[in-house]
C-alpha cells in the first residue's frame, strides 16, 4: 500500500507539483491524498485539482485561534488516511500540538543548506555573505523553526555573478529532486530518526546530493 501524504501549502506550489509528478510513476511508493491551504488563491490549488487531488481551503480567519484551526486541518489528514505531511511553501508556524500530533510524519522543505541560513531571503543572504555552495534541505520538523533532523540536501554552486533571483531558480531545480527523494525514503521504510539525526539504511550518493540518495 503506498504512502498516503497531506500536502500543505500557501502559494504557487511548485514542490507539490514535483511531489504530484513523482507520484505519477507506478513504482513510487507514495501518492498525494490531499492538499489544504491556508489562502483561497494559491495557486498549487489548482495544480492539485488539475491532477484530480482533494483540495481544500481552511482560512486560520475563520476559526477562533490557532488550536482550533489546526484541529481541522488535522481532522482532514486523518480523514484522507495520511501517513505523511509535507510543508511545501506553507507560511505559517505550526504549533507546538500539531508539531507533536505529527512527530517524525511531518517533513519541510526549506532552500538553503541547513543550519545555513534558516528563515527568510535565504538566496540573498547566501550571495552576501559568500559561501561557495547553497541548496535545499529536507528534514522533519520540530517546534523550532527551520530547525529538525536533516533528511536529503542538495547542493549547487554559488556563481560570481548570481543574483537572487538566478540562484533561486538553480537551488529550486534541486528542490525538486530532493522532496520526492525524501518521500520516496520514508515510503520505502528506510529512514530512522535517532536523536538529531537521520540514519538511512541502503543509501548511497548521488550527483549534487550531499547525504542520501537512491542508489
Amino acid at each position: 500500500m503506498k504512502l498516503r501524504l497531506g500536502v500543505l501549502i500557501s502559494g504557487r506550489g511548485s514542490n507539490l507539483q514535483a511531489l504530484i509528478d513523482a507520484a505519477r510513476d507506478q513504482d513510487f511508493p507514495a501518492e498525494v491524498a490531499l492538499v489544504i491551504s491556508n489562502k483561497a488563491d494559491a495557486p498549487g490549488l489548482e495544480r492539485a485539482r488539475a491532477a484530480g487531488i482533494p483540495a481544500i481551503v481552511l482560512k486560520p480567519r475563520d476559526y477562533a485561534d490557532k488550536p482550533s484551526h489546526e484541529a481541522a486541518m488535522t481532522e482532514a489528514l486523518d480523514a484522507a488516511g495520511v501517513g505523511l505531511v509535507c510543508l511545501a511553501g506553507y507560511m505559517r508556524l505550526l504549533s507546538p500540538w500539531f508539531v507533536a500530533r505529527w512527530h517524525d510524519r511531518l517533513i519541510n522543505i526549506h532552500p538553503s543548506l541547513l543550519p545555513a541560513f534558516p528563515g527568510l531571503d535565504t538566496h540573498a543572504r547566501a550571495i552576501a555573505t559568500g559561501v561557495r555552495f547553497h541548496g535545499c534541505t529536507v528534514h522533519f520538523v520540530r517546534v523550532e523553526m527551520d530547525e529538525g533532523p536533516i533528511l536529503v540536501q542538495a547542493a549547487v554552486p554559488v556563481a560570481d555573478d548570481d543574483t537572487p533571483d538566478t540562484l533561486a531558480a538553480r537551488v529550486l531545480v534541486q528542490e525538486h529532486r530532493a522532496y520526492p527523494l525524501a518521500v520516496r525514503l520514508i515510503a520505502e521504510g528506510r529512514v530512522g530518526v535517532q536523536g538529531n539525526r537521520v540514519a538511512v539504511r541502503g543509501a548511497g550518493l548521488a550527483s549534487a546530493m550531499i547525504g542520501p540518495a537512491i542508489p
